[in-house]
């Protein structure tokens, strides 16, 4: 593990595994790039995992004054993408924030990406698009947390996150280093809200995601919030040959519970040989 200049950031990266095939691993808001390691141990006789802490998480640094926290990051899968790919387009994989990032990557700079892993990508703008009564039912429910945010109250709306985003454990049965870790940073949810909510960079205009051609494959939990369904299904619809997949017990963390379910699925997918022992299920 080592922190480097990636983007014109200081970003705090990763390596897991020891496979030939390169691969980017970008994590979920309020997480780190140590959230990949079980997966990354059921991938890792075949690929390498370069998993870099977005800024304000983990061992980055913070944004700089002015700087967009989606912007930045794109930038800094890009540039991590072309390091790691030595001159051909390589494997992302991306959980919740990070999958956005992932397909904003693969819109903006196709040449970089050679397929798309993504675990519930939050882009909420694809349902807003396609009329989704998900979505009007998802921003309506979004008073509370955006009143806490806007009155200080961040162990509230912390709370309110997790219970709907964290598989309903409460905050306040989280280790202190954690519950405070994301305390610190829970006000960097609404500040994504440009691109994951209004599509400020026009990622869901018509016709952009219908001319992605590489694989690509959609995983949710089951047991996620309705929203996750909605925005799944249209990427699923809109993007030429994806294949969208549900665990079943899983919800939005799941490539941390059910690491053990989505591996064989994430090895066919990347075109890595069948795991020469099984795992577990949920493992």
């Amino acid at each position: 593990m080592k922190t480097e200049p990636v983007g014109g950031h200081p970003v705090h990266l990763r390596r897991m595994g020891s496979g030939a095939r390169p691969v980017l691993a970008l994590h979920c808001s309020l997480a780190h790039g140590g959230a990949w390691g079980a997966l990354a141990g059921l991938l890792g006789d075949g690929a390498t995992l370069t998993a870099p802490d977005l800024p304000n998480h983990g061992a980055s640094a913070d944004l700089p004054p002015g700087a967009d926290l989606h912007d930045l990051s794109t930038a800094i899968a890009g540039d991590l993408a072309a390091r790691i790919g030595n001159g051909a387009p390589v494997d992302l994989l991306g959980h919740s924030f990070g999958g956005t990032v992932a397909i904003r990557l693969a819109l903006e700079r196709p040449d970089l990406v050679r397929s798309l892993t993504l675990f519930e990508p939050v882009l909420f703008s694809v349902a807003r698009a396609a009329g989704s009564a998900a979505w009007g039912d998802w921003l309506s429910g979004q008073g509370p947390f955006a009143d806490m945010i806007a009155r200080g109250d961040r162990a509230g709306a912390a709370e309110w996150f997790h219970g709907l985003w964290g598989q309903g454990a409460q905050l306040a049965d989280l280790p202190d280093t954690l519950r405070r870790y994301i305390l610190d940073r829970i006000h960097l949810i609404p500040a994504t809200n440009s691109v994951l909510f209004d599509d400020r960079p026009g990622l869901v205009a018509p016709g952009r995601l219908e001319g992605l051609h590489l694989p690509v494959l959609l995983a949710q939990g089951a047991m996620s919030p309705p929203i996750v369904a909605a925005v799944n299904g249209t990427l699923a619809a809109r993007i030429p040959g994806a294949r969208a997949i549900s665990v079943p017990g899983a919800g939005h963390m799941l490539p941390l519970t059910h690491a053990g379910d989505l591996a064989p699925l994430v090895r066919q997918h990347l075109g890595l040989p069948a795991l020469a022992v099984s795992v577990e299920a949920g493992q």
